[in-house]
């Protein structure tokens, strides 16, 4: 299969000089001739996979702690209210 590096430029809306269709070209057929390679390969029997290898996250459980008190949190904010913080209107 050959796609040209213009018609690629076209379809993604770049401007590309001679000097970069030169260069881009054959790097462009390469990775395509690999592509149909692959194609070659006997995938019948392979199960579909979104990984090569298996993934787990690596969580620790959720356990409730102690929060800081609220007027140590409040501290720091340059608005506040007794309980809350308080922020510029956004919407109106």
């Amino acid at each position: 299969m050959k796609i040209s590096v213009e018609h690629i430029a076209k379809l993604a809306r770049l401007s590309v000089s001679e000097e970069e269709k030169e260069l881009f070209g054959p790097q462009l057929n390469g990775i395509l001739s690999y592509m149909e390679k692959l194609n070659e390969l006997d995938t019948k029997d392979v199960e579909p996979t979104s990984h090569v290898l298996s993934l787990s996250n690596v969580m620790r459980d959720d356990m409730p702690g102690n929060s800081i008190p609220r007027e140590d949190a409040l501290m720091n904010a340059p608005d506040h209210t007794d309980k809350f913080y308080r922020v510029p209107k956004i919407i109106e």
